[in-house]
């Protein structure tokens, strides 16, 4: 941590390391671009890096090379180097990408950082910088790198009082009592971590837009908002806004929020243009609509085509998009009847209107067709629209997955979505093609997440929740880097390179997210979490759920039923490889068969358990997997910093406590409703 620093510098904690012999091109720093405040940004990490790292201030030059140094330069200086093949390079690098390579100019061994734009050279300081924490050889680098997904975002869900809707870490570092807070300087920082893993855009605040929060497109808010965006802005940041679609009648005065009423449109269009003019760079708006009591088109007898072509329409002379989430069902529907399958909602909205939207609408999809839940199939949304732009969404922060008091590492669950094959081409059209691009060849594409981040020191609440964030970029930026790469990564620069550290940490979130699975939700069975807050084991206890509508648990058996034979017809959502796969008890993967089929508490699972023998082992096995963890967590006192170590030990307690707690309600839940014992003889109350 930076000396007098009030809060957690993260992975970005440049670390002295005075064992390694530096190669002198660390002594010179050259800047052959026009400044610009991303260049400046770039110089600042540069020099304070380097300095904090080698012990090495260097010296900054922008004259001819003259000694060793480290050259920034882009595409437009090629001359300054014959070791460089500058038409490959060209060719290569896209507008966020950059080289690293080692060269001779003017005699002089050097370091080059080539980029594109300025944002390529701000990417390759922060991976010099990487390679620098985590010891890399530089003398003879050679790397060449691009973002594979186009937008890379974070979805804040702060609210201007400072309140934080599914926030674990503190109150907000943009909003404090229905003003900004104006701490610059950590917003600054907090930029800075963002750039540091490819982070290109971020929406701060709320998709549930009070009416405080829809003022920020107004002439009060917009001049704070731009002060904001000016920070992003300098670390490759777009700034988006989540807006209220029924701005026209909160703001505009209008008595409709009609899309196709030439008003409403009007009106749009002006407010668009007043926004650019704050923010010239400004990204667009993110809409939640038609969904858990949101305003939407369906007040009109619109659709979701409708209502984003009208925003899309008011946004697109300035480049602005419009992210529209796909999080449409209608909460106040009877659940009791079994044919209603909330599952569906997003497929049967959407998909019929494939080819409607504008080139500037993207749809942003959630991974999974519920809500984010610790074991759900991949939505099968994701292929289903061909001409409509996709972006996956998914939830860093730990809304149903311990709310992060609990350890649950989640890369290696994006990685299984991100992998997922949807066969929407035939066989190799996993998800993460769809979601870059390539498949369809959209306009625009890429990934957004929920952020985790608050005001507390630590930024995340539980200090290992750092690594989902960091992973989270990493991911987004290059989804063919294994979890175990970028886990190794997160570790050395946040704790240094201790090997004792390095393996104990990583093999408590290697096992973490399927550990809390085995004590909170069984083979693809979610939601059993109290109403409103989602903490703590509640079986039947979710608020758009009668007598365990998501499980339809009874005395004969679990599961629902979502088969095309006899049941809500989900499964032919998917393309049929998949379709078959989940429609059949004799494919279906164990670890969602409850999600797809209601089946006898004594039906045999691949593993050779009984759905209710497996239901208890899991719930005791994942008690004593926290014990491991909490134990491999003290092997490190003394071998970590000891505030970090204190804050992660209370929340492992916190954690061990509260899977006792799962595991005996859960288990007792499923004893008294099947009246089956444990054929191990444990005990349930």
């Amino acid at each position: 941590m930076m000396e007098n620093q009030e809060y957690d510098t993260c992975w970005l904690d440049y670390k002295q390391d005075s064992s390694r012999n530096y190669p002198v091109f660390f002594s010179n720093l050259v800047i052959q671009e026009e400044e610009s405040p991303i260049i400046l940004a770039a110089k600042e990490e540069l020099v304070n890096g380097i300095t904090a790292i080698t012990g090495m201030e260097p010296r900054f030059s922008t004259v001819e090379v003259l000694e060793p140094s480290i050259i920034l330069t882009t595409l437009n200086n090629r001359g300054i180097s014959n070791e460089v093949d500058w038409d490959q390079c060209e060719g290569a690098l896209n507008d966020e990408g950059y080289a690293l390579t080692a060269a001779t100019v003017n005699n002089q061994n050097c370091l080059l950082l080539i980029g594109k734009t300025d944002k390529g050279l701000l990417y390759a300081t922060f991976h010099l910088l990487r390679l620098l924490q985590t010891k890399s050889d530089l003398e003879n680098v050679s790397i060449v790198e691009n973002p594979v997904n186009q937008l890379r975002m974070l979805n804040h869900w702060d609210n201007m009082d400072g309140s934080i809707e599914r926030g674990y870490a503190g109150n907000s570092i943009f909003y404090k009592d229905y003003q900004f807070t104006k701490n610059f300087k950590r917003i600054k920082d907090y930029a800075r971590l963002m750039a540091s893993i490819g982070i290109n855009g971020i929406a701060i605040n709320n998709v549930n837009v009070h009416e405080i929060e829809s003022k920020l497109i107004t002439s009060e808010y917009l001049p704070d908002v731009a002060e904001i965006a000016g920070i992003f802005r300098s670390y490759g940041i777009k700034t988006f806004l989540s807006i209220n679609y029924a701005s026209t009648i909160q703001l505009g005065g209008l008595d409709t929020a009609d899309p196709l009423d030439s008003r409403v449109r009007e009106w749009w269009k002006e407010k668009t243009a007043e926004v650019y003019n704050y923010i010239p760079d400004f990204g667009g708006y993110v809409v939640k609509a038609d969904s858990e009591h949101r305003p939407g088109p369906f007040t009109y007898n619109r659709n979701h085509a409708d209502g984003s072509n009208m925003l899309a329409e008011a946004l697109l002379p300035f480049n602005g998009v419009v992210i529209w989430r796909c999080f449409v069902y209608n909460c106040l529907q009877d659940w009791r009847d079994r044919e209603t399958d909330r599952a569906r909602a997003a497929y049967d909205h959407f998909k019929p209107l494939d080819g409607q939207f504008m080139d500037n609408v993207i749809l942003q999809i959630k991974n999974g067709p519920m809500d984010f839940q610790v074991r759900e199939p991949v939505s099968p949304l994701f292929g289903a629209m061909p001409t409509t732009n996709q972006i996956i969404e998914f939830q860093i922060t730990q809304e149903y997955t311990g709310q992060q008091k609990h350890l649950c590492y989640l890369i290696p669950q994006w990685k299984e979505v991100l992998d997922f094959d949807t066969y929407a081409k035939g066989e190799g059209s996993p998800v993460k093609r769809i979601v870059d691009g390539s498949l369809y060849s959209y306009k625009f594409s890429g990934v957004s997440a929920v952020i985790n981040v608050g005001d507390d020191s630590n930024w995340t609440g539980h200090t290992l929740a750092q690594a989902n964030l960091y992973g989270y970029g990493r991911l987004t930026w290059n989804p063919e880097l294994s979890a175990e790469d970028i886990t190794n990564e997160w570790i050395i620069r946040t704790f240094g390179a201790d090997e004792e550290v390095l393996e104990q940490v990583n093999r408590m979130l290697a096992d973490s997210w399927r550990i809390y699975e085995n004590y909170t939700a069984p083979l693809g069975v979610g939601w059993m979490v109290n109403p409103n807050h989602h903490y703590g084991p509640n079986v039947d206890g979710y608020e758009y759920s009668v007598w365990g509508t998501y499980h339809y648990a009874d005395f004969q058996g679990i599961g629902v039923n979502r088969t095309v034979t006899s049941g809500t017809g989900y499964t032919t959502q998917y393309f049929p490889e998949n379709t078959s796969l989940y429609e059949s008890l004799e494919t279906c993967p164990d670890n969602l068969v409850l999600f797809f089929h209601h089946v006898p508490y004594t039906h045999q699972l691949k593993s050779g358990e009984t759905v209710i023998q497996h239901i208890y082992n899991t719930h005791f096995v994942g008690v004593e997997q926290v014990t491991v963890l909490k134990e491999r967590w003290e092997k490190l006192n003394g071998r970590v910093d000891k505030q970090k170590y204190k804050e992660v030990l209370e929340r492992l307690e916190i954690q061990l406590a509260h899977s006792k707690e799962w595991r005996d309600i859960i288990n007792t839940y499923f004893y008294r409703k099947s009246g089956i014992a444990d054929e191990l003889g444990r005990k349930i109350y």
